[in-house]
């Protein structure tokens, strides 16, 4: 079905006749809960396809915010066709190489790109948005909450088979949400890490923001230094840093990069616990004992250490 309304979508754009050729290639990376695909047309240059429910909340937010970020410069793919009353759109291809892909060459080859992250990520915190563009509700400790309770469900009890209420109900826990939850004064991407990162015309372009809200910028740099999929070393974090400092002018306050580190991974496990057990999608089983060993890392001398550490195993 949504194979066939995107195939629509594409001729009604390029006003092709019905019978015109199309190839459609889905995409399978990344676990947004929307069909993309990439679309063919003979005779014409490829385009991203992109079908979405009103099963998550986020997702009928990705097209006004796209038009907001394009418009505010921020290096983000066209939308070039959108139906929204069928949860259609047809977006720019920018290609198949995300940063992820960049994995394994040496720190000088990614190093351009990850300037280029963090002056987008710089700029989205302090861009101005208009009132009546619609996004998440801002981060809140309820929202921390969550997420430690995310955590506490599919990773510790589903993928570990142990008991989170412990931990869900921990005074250390709680006052971590607490600390993030009484602020919230930029605007975050949400879900920071590399496979959302195409590299284009020597440039990083941000996709899948359609969870973007208020909270801590420093939960987007610390979804972006400690990203399991990239798993960088701590050099590699460090220069990190001193790059983010460059361009920034000033570094995080260690205490909240921490916090904010502990909290978004504990969310990457709960993600992957329950995309692994209850979702069957063994591909993020291989990045749990990255995730594991970079928490145990971030709450090593922490009132974290001692109370995440049965739990600390992948």
């Amino acid at each position: 079905m949504a194979a066939d309304l995107l195939l629509t979508a594409i001729r009604q754009h390029l006003e092709l006749y019905p019978t015109h050729k199309v190839i459609l290639e889905p995409i399978t990376s990344g676990a947004s809960g929307r069909t993309l695909a990439r679309l063919k047309p003979e005779g014409h240059p490829t385009f991203i396809g992109l079908h979405y429910t009103d099963e998550r909340q986020d997702n009928e937010y990705f097209l006004p915010i796209a038009a907001f970020l394009k418009s505010a410069r921020l290096n983000v793919p066209i939308v070039l066709y959108d139906n929204q009353s069928k949860g259609l759109a047809i977006v720019e291809d920018l290609g198949e190489v995300d940063l992820l892909s960049l994995k394994d060459e040496p720190f000088e080859v990614r190093e351009p790109y990850y300037r280029s992250v963090f002056t987008q990520l710089d700029k989205l915190a302090f861009t101005k948005v208009p009132k009546d563009l619609e996004m998440m509700p801002p981060f809140t400790t309820g929202t921390y909450e969550w997420e430690q309770g995310y955590f506490c469900d599919h990773f510790v009890g589903e993928h570990l088979g142990k008991d989170g209420d412990i931990l869900r109900e921990d005074k250390r826990l709680k006052a971590l949400a607490t600390r993030l939850g009484k602020s919230h004064r930029h605007l975050v991407h949400r879900d920071l890490q590399s496979q959302n990162i195409i590299l284009n015309d020597d440039k990083a372009f941000l996709i899948d923001f359609q969870g973007m809200r208020w909270g801590h910028q420093e939960y987007d740099l610390a979804s972006f230094i400690y990203d399991p999929y990239m798993a960088h070393s701590v050099e590699e974090r460090e220069r990190l840093l001193d790059i983010w400092e460059e361009i920034t002018e000033e570094r995080p306050i260690p205490q909240l990069l921490r916090d904010c580190a502990v909290q978004r991974l504990m969310q990457a496990l709960g993600a992957y616990g329950n995309l692994v057990e209850n979702f069957g999608n063994d591909w993020y089983e291989q990045h749990i004992p990255t995730a594991v060993r970079l928490l145990k890392e971030v709450v090593v001398d922490s009132e974290f250490e001692e109370l995440l550490e049965p739990y600390l195993v992948g």
